[in-house]
């Protein structure tokens, strides 16, 4: 890997850059504003972002963080999107002036995480050996790790459909996936070997992702740029180029899978509408899905690209909820953080007649829509965390339970952050557990945030205690490395000598590079 002359500026991928980044993009979206029809909200949403990584922006905050912070914010501000395109300012749309109230709701408790985590989440650089564990590991050797996670996860995904008492379990221990890709393409863009292994490891996931129901393609573009920032690679004018590029082809695919999933999905089960198990053989859904591919011609690309920012704005059902509310609807005290902790402290192992989760029956009684019509959908419908907080605790009741949830998360994020093992599995670790427990941003309801980080944690306790040494030893001695004795990290005699420019606190500096 390249590595900075003494005095010399290099302009790496971190926290640093990402916040100047982000706040110019916002200063441009906020000169956009005078033709939106919600100026002052469009601009209020354009600046979050650069705001929120200025508050909790730090040389180790892990990587998994941005996308924490970034996917929510992406599903609100596309509300004011949606404005722009429509012409329709959001007091005037279905649901009236409560989705302009849900819209700065959401800023809010997007900007009260923030403050949570930059409280919890200070933790002090690694050790030398700790930090430059990884660099003389083989990208060889994190390929094969990837692909051994692999066949676990979907051994996992067997096995919990056999016996769904282990779900939970099973299910987080399938997440490591997640951690071996993000090792994987860390080792690969550090050392800038092994780019065969990365696109392979690209090319499963996309194939594979379009195989199943959901949009699960998606996951390897988000673990790939976070990756990029975890290694801190230099920034320049080809990485900018290819940062372009991988999003829009990003983009491309999903506005694809947009126009082809409901057509896909209903193949895919066998026509059941209620249903969202799986009936096709997987030859024949990717057979099908090659067929869509082939008349990928006959695609209205400008519908596809509206419908797509219609599903990504995830405000208009908040505000649904607040309009109910505001009819004085009768509810349980609480019941929401109620029936959340009572269900994640409840493992389905323990109590097997624990029932199940219904995010769209909490929509139908909090947003109080159709049943009828609602449970026809073959799909389900959350109103997400934020709702479910202002059900039970109004605004700005609701950014206290916000702010519990961002301690929360944070702590979990800190406890892994600070275990004696090289830094890349702790950040590892933690972008699987971001992945698991936040990866449908605001769309994920109480009792499955709690449920998920609940169990990741206490299942990931004893993995990294025990499981990690023996990973370590292995990928030491493949490496030919004196395997054990972390001591045997110590920065090459030209790292030694070429020191990049110090951390500042607010996320600048090279973490990985020497």
């Amino acid at each position: 890997m390249s590595l900075a002359l003494p005095g010399a500026h290099v302009q790496r991928l971190d926290y640093g850059l990402l916040s100047r980044a982000f706040l110019a993009i916002g200063i441009g979206l906020a000169m956009a504003a005078p033709l939106s029809p919600d100026p002052l909200a469009f601009v209020g949403g354009a600046l979050v972002p650069g705001l929120v990584l200025w508050i909790c922006g730090s040389p180790t905050l892990p990587a998994a963080a941005a996308f924490f912070f970034l996917w929510q914010w992406l599903q609100v501000f596309a509300r004011a999107l949606v404005g722009l395109v429509d012409g329709e300012a959001m007091s005037r749309s279905l649901y009236g002036v409560w989705v302009e109230e849900a819209y700065w709701y959401s800023l809010a408790g997007i900007v009260t995480l923030a403050v949570a985590f930059r409280l919890v989440l200070r933790v002090p650089p690694p050790a030398e050996s700790y930090r430059v564990a990884h660099l003389k590991w083989r990208s060889v050797d994190a390929f094969y790790l990837y692909l051994a996670a692999y066949v676990f996860n979907l051994f996992a995904q067997y096995a919990y459909r056999v016996v769904p008492g282990v779900y939970q379990q099973l299910n987080a221990l399938g997440q490591f996936k997640v951690a071996a890709m993000f090792m994987l393409f860390v080792v690969v863009l550090s050392s800038g070997q092994g780019i065969r292994f990365l696109l392979v490891a690209v090319a499963i996931e996309i194939v594979m992702g379009f195989s199943a129901l959901l949009s699960d393609f998606r996951g390897v573009f988000i673990i790939l740029a976070l990756a990029a920032l975890g290694a801190r690679i230099r920034w320049t004018g080809a990485a900018t180029a290819a940062a372009t590029g991988w999003a829009a082809i990003l983009i491309v695919l999903a506005l694809f899978w947009t126009t082809v999933k409901q057509d896909y999905r209903s193949f895919a089960t066998g026509g059941a509408e209620e249903s969202q198990a799986l009936s096709m053989p997987i030859e024949e859904r990717l057979a099908y899905m090659g067929g869509k591919v082939l008349s990928v011609g006959d695609i209205d690309w400008k519908i596809a690209s509206y419908i797509l920012l219609i599903r990504l704005a995830y405000v208009d059902i908040f505000g649904s909820v607040i309009g109910v509310d505001k009819f004085g609807r009768d509810h349980t005290p609480m019941r929401q953080w109620s029936d959340a902790l009572s269900h994640a402290t409840m493992p389905r192992a323990l109590f097997p007649g624990k029932a199940e989760l219904s995010d769209t029956e909490v929509y139908v009684r909090l947003a109080m829509a159709d049943p009828n019509e609602t449970y026809r959908l073959n799909t389900s419908i959350s109103v997400g965390y934020l709702a479910e907080n202002y059900a039970d605790l109004g605004f700005p009741g609701m950014l206290g339970g916000v702010f519990v949830i961002g301690i929360m998360l944070a702590g979990v994020c800190r406890y892994f952050m600070t275990r004696a093992v090289p830094w890349l599995l702790r950040e590892a670790t933690v972008m699987a557990f971001i992945y698991a427990t936040c990866l449908n941003g605001i769309e994920i309801s109480l009792p499955k945030i709690f449920g998920a980080a609940f169990m990741f944690f206490i299942v990931y306790i004893p993995v990294v205690k025990f499981g990690y040494p023996a990973l370590v030893r292995w990928l030491d001695t493949r490496a030919g490395v004196d395997a054990g004795t972390f001591s045997a990290y110590e920065p090459p005699p030209e790292a030694q000598r070429r020191r990049a420019i110090a951390p500042s606190s607010r996320g600048g500096g090279p973490l990985y590079p020497s």
